[in-house]
């Protein structure tokens, strides 16, 4: 294995940590914040929330791809392989549970905000907001899940055709 190979090797297993872990602890600190029910703390934490997605994930969602994608060129090997096809496209899926998520997160941390400032109640649509960030997110990390293992047992199955 080359170095620029194992650079990559360990930057993807780095930002896919990340990328896991980021979303597991997100969703914990979330999820304590909104039981409290004091708008002051669902504030606080949906705007770290937030930043720490922009900052954290959005940075592993891109370096994933991207690490994969040199593993494969500096290795020859082949972006068939059904393990592979099946990571990215769960990959993907993980991607249109993430983005709708993100978007609630911004109008839950908005909502939260301007009924903290105002000393109101949170509004209806937080509520829904959150049921739907609630459950978008479990198909996704299951999916993560999933892609772990993949990447670790790379399985040889085969492919419908």
């Amino acid at each position: 294995m080359t170095i620029a190979y194992l650079v990559a090797k360990w930057l993807h297993i780095v930002s896919s940590t990340v990328l896991f872990g980021m979303g597991a602890g997100i969703a914990f600190f979330f999820i304590r914040a909104h039981r409290t029910g004091d708008t002051t703390v669902i504030a606080a934490v949906s705007r770290d929330v937030v930043i720490a997605d922009a900052l954290f994930t959005a940075t592993a969602v891109v370096t994933q791809p991207l690490t994969g994608l040199a593993m494969l060129w500096i290795s020859g090997a082949s972006f068939l392989q059904p393990w592979l096809v099946v990571s990215i496209a769960l990959y993907v899926l993980v991607g249109c549970f993430w983005l709708p998520v993100v978007r609630l997160q911004i109008r839950m941390r908005d909502m939260a905000k301007q009924a903290a400032a105002t000393g109101t109640s949170l509004p209806d649509a937080y509520a829904r907001c959150y049921k739907a960030w609630f459950a978008l997110g479990w198909p996704a990390f299951l999916a993560v899940l999933v892609i772990f293992h993949l990447m670790v047992a790379k399985p040889a199955f085969p492919l419908p055709h």
